[in-house]
C-alpha cells in the first residue's frame, strides 16, 4: 500500500501547485511519475535537487520514479523563466552527461530494486530524434492550438518582455516537445504524472492536454515551490557560480560551507526539503535551536545530512575537520591531514607569498617570514613586537624568534601556514 505522498511533500513545504484528483489517483496504488533533467552539464547542481528529492520520496512512498534527461529538449532550450536561449549541445556532449548524471541520481535513486519500483532513467532524444517535422506538426502539433500555447505564462513572460530579442519558433515549440514526453512515457511505461518547478507548470499541463486529445486518457500535474532565500538573493549560487554535486567542480568541503552558511529562517525551510528527516525529528532540531541559535543546530545538521547524501561520511569528516581549521581549535597535525585542494579552499583569499624550497632546506628564520621575505607584517620591528608577545603560529603552533621553518613544516609538502592571533592568516608557497 502507497503511503500518501502529497501529504509529505505538503509538510515539506515542497507543494506548489497540484492538480485535482493526483492525491487521490496516487492512493490507488503504485504509480509512476517523472521529473525533466536539464544535461547541458555532467554534473547536477543544488537547484536541481529539489525535482530529485522529490522521485526519492515518490520511490519511499512505494511509487515509480522516472527520471528524463532532456537530451532532445536540450537541443531545443526551454523559455521557462530565462530571458534568452540557452547553447544547444551535440549527441556524444549530451551522452556524455547522461552518463554522469546517472551516477549522482543513483545516489539517491533505486535503480536496481527488485520491488518493482526500481528508478528508470531515460532519455527523450531515443524518441525524438527518429520523429521527422512533417510527422510531428500532422501527429502532435495539429492537437494544440497557437492560442493554448500563447495563453501560457513561460510565452508570455519572453513576448512581452523588453528584451528585443524576441522568441525563436524552436523556443515556442519547446512545450509540444516536453507534452510529447509525457505522452510517449504514459502511453509506453503508463506514466501518469509529471513534476517539476512551478515555472513548469505550462509545459507539464500541455502533456496532460495531449494525453486527453490523442490517447482518450488521464494525466495529472505536480510542482513544487521555486527555492529563494530569505535574503533575496539566488539559491545555490555563491559569487564563484553553481554549487555543483560534482567535488570536482565544488569541492564537499564548499559543499558543506554553503549550507552551514544558511540564513536562521533559510535552515527551517530548508531541513525539510533537503533532507529525509521525520517531522518528528525536525520539529525537535526547530525548538532546540531557538533555544540556542548561536549554536547554529539547525545549520550544521542540514549541512551533515546533505553533505553525506550527496557525497560520503568521509567527505563530511573531512569537510568539519577543515572547517575546525579555521574557525575553531585544530592542531599542526590536523592540518597536514588536509590535502592540497581544500588546503586551498579553507584559505581561499588569505594572502600568499612565494618561498624557493632552498630557502626552505637552509632555514627560514621567522622575521623572514613575517616580514622581510613577504610582506605578512609591515616591518621587521612589528615582526619582533609580535613574536615577543607570543601572538606567531607556524602551522597552529605558537612560535618564538628563534624558530626557523624548513621542509618539514610543509603541507602536502607545497605550503606553510603563518598565522597572527586568531584571524590573520598567510601562506607560504614552496617553489
Amino acid at each position: 500500500m502507497a503511503s500518501n505522498f502529497v501529504a509529505e511533500l505538503k509538510w515539506r513545504g515542497m507543494l506548489h501547485d497540484v492538480m485535482p484528483g493526483t492525491e487521490e489517483h496516487l492512493l490507488t496504488g503504485m504509480q509512476s511519475a517523472y521529473v525533466g533533467i536539464d544535461p547541458t552539464a555532467d554534473s547536477l547542481h543544488i537547484g536541481h535537487l529539489v525535482g530529485v528529492m522529490m522521485l526519492r520520496h515518490f520511490q519511499l512512498a512505494g511509487h515509480k520514479p522516472f527520471a528524463l534527461v532532456g537530451g532532445a529538449t536540450g537541443m531545443i532550450g526551454d523559455p521557462s523563466g530565462k530571458s534568452s536561449e540557452r547553447n544547444l549541445l551535440d549527441e556524444a556532449t549530451l551522452r556524455h552527461n547522461q552518463e554522469a548524471l546517472k551516477g549522482q541520481l543513483a545516489r539517491f535513486l533505486d535503480f536496481n530494486s527488485d520491488a518493482g519500483n526500481a528508478a528508470i532513467l531515460v532519455n527523450n532524444y531515443d524518441w525524438m530524434r527518429d520523429f521527422s517535422f512533417l510527422d510531428f506538426i500532422r501527429d502532435i502539433g495539429k492537437h494544440i492550438t497557437v492560442n493554448y500555447m500563447m495563453s501560457k505564462d513561460s510565452v508570455k513572460k519572453r513576448l512581452l518582455a523588453e528584451a528585443k530579442e524576441g522568441m525563436s519558433f524552436t523556443e515556442f515549440t519547446y512545450q509540444l516537445v516536453q507534452g510529447y514526453d509525457f505522452l510517449h512515457l504514459y502511453k509506453n511505461h503508463d506514466c501518469t504524472l509529471q513534476m517539476g518547478g512551478s515555472d513548469q507548470w505550462g509545459n507539464i499541463t500541455t502533456g496532460t492536454e495531449l494525453i486527453r486529445r490523442i490517447d482518450g486518457g488521464k494525466g495529472y500535474a505536480l510542482t513544487c515551490p521555486l527555492i529563494t532565500k530569505a535574503d533575496g538573493t539566488k539559491f545555490g549560487k555563491t559569487e564563484g557560480g553553481n554549487i555543483w554535486l560534482d567535488a570536482n567542480r565544488t569541492s564537499p568541503y564548499k559543499f558543506y560551507q554553503y549550507w552551514l552558511n544558511t540564513s536562521d529562517e533559510d535552515a527551517e525551510k530548508y531541513v525539510k526539503i533537503f533532507t529525509f528527516l521525520s517531522q518528528e525529528e525536525i520539529e525537535g532540531l526547530v525548538v532546540k535551536h531557538g533555544e540556542a541559535p548561536h549554536l547554529r543546530i539547525l545549520q550544521k545538521r542540514l549541512a551533515e545530512e546533505i553533505t553525506v547524501m550527496v557525497h560520503s561520511q568521509e567527505d563530511l569528516d573531512h569537510a568539519i575537520r577543515a572547517s575546525d581549521i579555521l574557525f575553531g581549535k585544530s592542531t599542526s597535525e590536523d592540518l597536514k591531514r588536509l590535502n592540497a585542494k581544500t588546503f586551498l579552499d579553507v584559505f581561499e583569499g588569505v594572502p600568499q607569498a612565494e618561498i624557493s624550497r632552498s630557502e626552505l632546506e637552509a632555514g627560514l628564520d621567522m622575521i623572514g617570514a613575517l616580514a622581510a621575505k613577504t610582506g605578512f607584517l609591515d616591518s621587521n620591528g612589528a615582526a619582533r613586537r609580535e613574536l615577543k608577545q607570543n601572538s606567531i603560529s607556524v602551522n597552529k603552533e605558537k612560535v618564538k624568534d628563534n624558530y626557523l621553518i624548513t621542509t618539514d613544516d610543509l603541507i602536502n609538502d607545497r605550503f606553510v601556514l603563518l598565522q597572527r592571533g586568531k584571524k590573520n592568516y598567510f601562506v607560504l608557497v614552496a617553489l
